[in-house]
């Protein structure tokens, strides 16, 4: 069982909601994963007009935790009013915290990130917040109040996958007892069971599943995936040698002369 900021979650695959070809395919989708938990942003979904009221009646009707983000947002100030804009229409003090720093790589501006999460965290918020696998950030973000650490793989919707599987193992290991969700850059079910083998609590999918040719099977594929990655990590995986160990015991062999 998961748990996030004292609350237990079923499942260890958040899922996005953005993107996907019709209303059904999302229900579908949302259904065919299992997901414990949806994010949502404000401001792509109320832009859309009377669509708006549509897409936030399905989201309801799934019965799922929500989890609004600052999708969109470039600075600390504009994110804490997003986050508290979303407060008050989902009834939720959850937040996915995204503060944008670079237009090409949506890498996150780390600085507007911890101001805003203190921000958010001195107001009663529980942030999630999206980052970079930098450990020296990842600190300042817990001092801030944070209780969950979501770093990316890769830029998103980039489909590439672990990018620095090496930062990533050493992310895990420094930050033990820490919930950490990879957030960003998974495209295939391999990338996921890859990064909860290294023990990570859970992953976060949109592109990956929204942008598939068949959505709803996709979302079975990565459920899946996610909980093989899961009870591998849990029964202890062999570490790759260097030479080669015969699997059939070579004592007791027959003798030929």
């Amino acid at each position: 069982m998961l748990t996030l900021y004292g609350q237990e979650i079923e499942s260890r695959l958040l899922l996005g909601t953005a993107r996907y070809p019709s209303p059904e395919i999302l229900r579908q989708s949302v259904l065919a994963s299992k997901a414990g938990i949806l994010t949502v942003s404000l401001r792509r979904e109320t832009a859309g007009g009377k669509g708006g009221g549509v897409f936030f009646h399905l989201i309801r009707e799934l019965g799922v935790r929500l989890l609004p983000n600052t999708a969109g947002c470039h600075s600390a100030r504009e994110a804490v009013l997003t986050a508290k804009m979303a407060r008050e229409v989902f009834g939720t003090d959850w937040i996915k915290l995204e503060v944008i720093g670079d237009h090409d790589t949506l890498a996150p501006d780390v600085f507007e990130l911890v101001e805003a999460a203190r921000i958010l965290a001195s107001e009663g918020f529980k942030v999630f917040p999206y980052t970079t696998e930098d450990m020296g950030v990842g600190e300042k973000l817990l001092a801030a109040g944070c209780e969950v650490l979501m770093p990316w793989c890769a830029p998103i919707g980039t489909a590439r996958g672990p990018v620095n599987a090496a930062a990533l193992k050493s992310y895990r290991s420094h930050f033990q007892g820490v919930p950490l969700i990879v957030d960003a850059g998974i495209g295939r079910p391999s990338h996921a069971a890859f990064v909860m083998e290294l023990g990570f609590d859970a992953v976060l999918l949109n592109t990956a599943v929204a942008g598939a040719g068949n959505p709803v099977d996709m979302a079975s594929a990565f459920a899946d995936a996610i909980e093989a990655g899961r009870q591998g990590f849990l029964a202890g995986l062999l570490e790759p040698r260097d030479m080669a160990v015969p699997s059939t015991p070579v004592i007791g062999k027959a003798v030929f002369s």
